[in-house]
């Protein structure tokens, strides 16, 4: 009788095991998406090669609403809102930003057409996972990430800025969205391609540090890891679309602490320079950037400096 319940107490121990194994795969993370934005938003969603899709690859998201999937362990993709929508009783439609080309509020593995923001995760198996706010493809909406219940760093990331107010005409489209350099203009400098396919070949430029300095801790271009790449452990996440409250404060003092080449007022020093910018991404300008307030007064201080000394 002891052999049995001995057994019995091995069996059911062996089996307890697998089902936490098989849990621990089933569903590793709850992403969940908020809309605060005072309009509807249609989140797409595209799972990187390799990866299931998840529950839906593309719903409607009304106003103040929410909607939560399971992400299992291992999982790896990409999460954006489409903006001005239009799908008839059937489903079938497009969006004004964001839209992913599929025709329908299902992405069925279609990817994003940009600009639009993009969150961008992957899930560990037991260990870290690795998330990001990413501006490379553009920006169409205010986004933030959270993780909620994990260990490590954790950090709220995205962008708060709305930088539809304040993009340069020639990165801005109808129906509200602000390209990168590299989607406007195509050239290798600004895609990180070609030649410059490296960190130390591809550096920021006027339109990334732009980027960098309205939304600090969001990818500007492609090798902007140091700063833009978060982990956390065991956590679930939630996507806010319009954020406000403590996220909103939280990302606004992130921004006071990085420091910028552009002027005190980066989207004036942008706004100035927006021109010449145009022309120099054309190839019809001068590679010397245009004298801004903050430049002259460096320039007249040093000036001053100087003459104490002759």
């Amino acid at each position: 009788m002891a052999r049995f319940s001995s057994s019995h107490h091995s069996f059911i121990t062996f089996l307890s095991f697998i089902l936490v194994l098989f849990l621990e795969g089933v569903a590793a993370a709850t992403f969940t998406f908020i809309n605060r934005c005072d309009h509807t938003v249609w989140p797409g969603i595209l799972a990187n090669p390799g990866s299931p899709n998840l529950e839906s690859t593309g719903f409607e998201l009304k106003k103040g609403s929410s909607r939560s999937f399971q992400g299992p362990t291992g999982w790896s993709g990409r999460f954006w809102g489409r903006t001005g929508c239009n799908f008839d009783d059937s489903g079938h439609g497009s969006c004004a930003t964001g839209d992913c080309g599929s025709g329908q509020v299902e992405c069925n593995g279609a990817g994003v057409t940009p600009p639009a923001t993009l969150a961008e995760f992957t899930l560990g198996s037991g260990s870290q996972d690795f998330y990001d706010v990413s501006l490379v493809n553009g920006y169409n909406l205010p986004l933030t990430v959270e993780g909620h219940g994990g260990s490590g760093e954790c950090a709220t990331t995205g962008c708060v800025t709305n930088l539809n107010k304040k993009c340069p005409s020639e990165l801005r489209i109808d129906g509200g969205g602000c390209k990168s350099a590299c989607d406007a203009f195509g050239k290798p400098e600004y895609c990180c391609n070609g030649a410059y396919n490296s960190p130390a070949a591809c550096k920021p430029s006027m339109y990334s540090e732009m980027f960098k300095s309205a939304c600090p801790r969001s990818y500007s271009y492609a090798f902007d890891d140091a700063s833009s790449t978060f982990t956390c452990t065991g956590a679930d996440y939630t996507i806010t679309f319009c954020p406000s409250g403590p996220s909103l404060k939280s990302l606004k003092e992130a921004g006071t602490t990085v420091e910028s080449g552009l002027d005190h007022d980066p989207m004036k020093a942008a706004a100035m320079a927006s021109q010449w910018l145009a022309n120099l991404a054309t190839g019809d300008s001068p590679r010397i950037q245009p004298f801004s307030p903050t430049h002259f007064g460096f320039a007249v201080t040093i000036f001053l400096v100087l003459s104490l000394f002759l």
